[in-house]
């Protein structure tokens, strides 16, 4: 059996950790931001129109669950995700946020290291 080199290590562990991400967007997503909008559903509040399909809102919500502050103009209902999230959603947002945010500074250290050289 042949040994592993560094390079492929990396490239392992980069690749490892950004699915782990994906996992735990699809489970934040699933456990918190459905959460959240049945209940801003009850208010008669919906979620962003803008956001049909492509999940961009799962970051945003997942960041200002963990900021705890939002700005004056915001394009998601900054105030009622703050009102209905859980503690448990902070810490699936922290998961989320920092994994994800781990990978691609390791997909940046890995490119700057063992990239194309020329």
């Amino acid at each position: 059996m042949d040994d592993f080199s560094i390079e492929e290590i990396w490239a392992f562990v980069v690749v490892g950790i950004f699915l782990v991400s994906g996992v735990l967007g699809f489970i934040f997503r699933k456990i918190s931001v459905d959460y959240i909008e049945e209940q801003m559903a009850k208010e008669g509040k919906e979620p962003p129109l803008w956001d049909k399909g492509i999940g961009a809102r799962v970051s945003a919500y997942a960041t200002l669950i963990i900021i705890k502050r939002y700005p004056v103009k915001s394009f998601i209902d900054s105030e009622s995700i703050l009102r209905f999230a859980r503690k448990k959603d902070w810490y699936l947002a922290v998961c989320f946020i920092s994994t994800l945010n781990i990978s691609m500074v390791l997909a940046v250290v890995f490119y700057f290291l063992y990239g194309p050289t020329e």
